[in-house]
């Protein structure tokens, strides 16, 4: 088993420095007392299904654009699609890479690409593409995100609880705007919005009781 020189302590598992000075440990390392917990998913699988899905959608949204759209000008909802599918893979692999600090790392992705597209239409004569557009389908593919992490890895209550939080912000985000004015177009706010709703509802359900609990010690209620 390891030791610490400093602290003159002995360390089980796999630590290469002392957890609580940062000293190089001295000695043969011993195996970890604590239970490897396995994640519920294989990367494999998720990021195959991820990638068929992520494909579908593109062809949808060239079908759409071929069938509906196909002299319309601009940034659009179907020309956005591909912001929205790269933003679902960012939150996700994340997720499955690092498996901390989750949450802000959503909201850093969500604030850069939402505000290089609002600079970019300020750029270009403003017509609010980026607040109509844009802004909705990054908060609503990082719910989308939200969802697949929820129900690939496992959490502790606490988690379901920043997360609750992070859906409703991500979809007061939009309808902001929208009661402000700022958007061109009801849809894409409203569909967020509304996803959020849904989002919230099934992450209170899956853990509600503990959830509750968790909530009241928190809020002192």
């Amino acid at each position: 088993m390891r030791s610490c020189p400093d602290c003159t302590v002995r360390v089980e598992g796999d630590w290469a420095r002392c957890p609580l000075c940062g000293t190089a440990l001295e000695g043969a390392a011993a195996p970890s007392p604590y239970p490897a917990v396995p994640l519920r998913f294989t990367r494999r699988r998720v990021l195959r299904v991820l990638t068929l899905t992520s494909l579908a959608v593109i062809a949808l949204s060239f079908l759409a654009q071929l069938l509906f759209r196909p002299d319309q000008e601009g940034i659009g909802a179907l020309r956005s699609v591909w912001l929205g599918i790269a933003a679902t893979w960012l939150v996700v692999v994340v997720a499955a890479t690092k498996r901390r600090n989750i949450a802000k790392s959503i909201v850093y992705l969500v604030t850069l690409a939402g505000g290089v597209c609002v600079y970019w239409d300020y750029l270009t004569g403003w017509s609010a593409w980026s607040l109509t557009y844009v802004v909705p389908i990054l908060c609503a593919a990082s719910i989308i995100g939200l969802l697949i992490i929820v129900r690939v890895i496992r959490m502790e209550v606490g988690d379901y609880v920043v997360y609750s939080g992070l859906t409703v912000l991500l979809g007061l985000t939009p309808i902001v705007f929208l009661a402000l004015g700022w958007v061109g177009t009801v849809i894409p706010s409203a569909i967020c919005g509304g996803l959020s709703v849904l989002t919230v509802v099934l992450l209170l359900t899956v853990r509600g009781g503990a959830v509750r609990h968790e909530l009241a010690t928190r809020l002192h209620l």
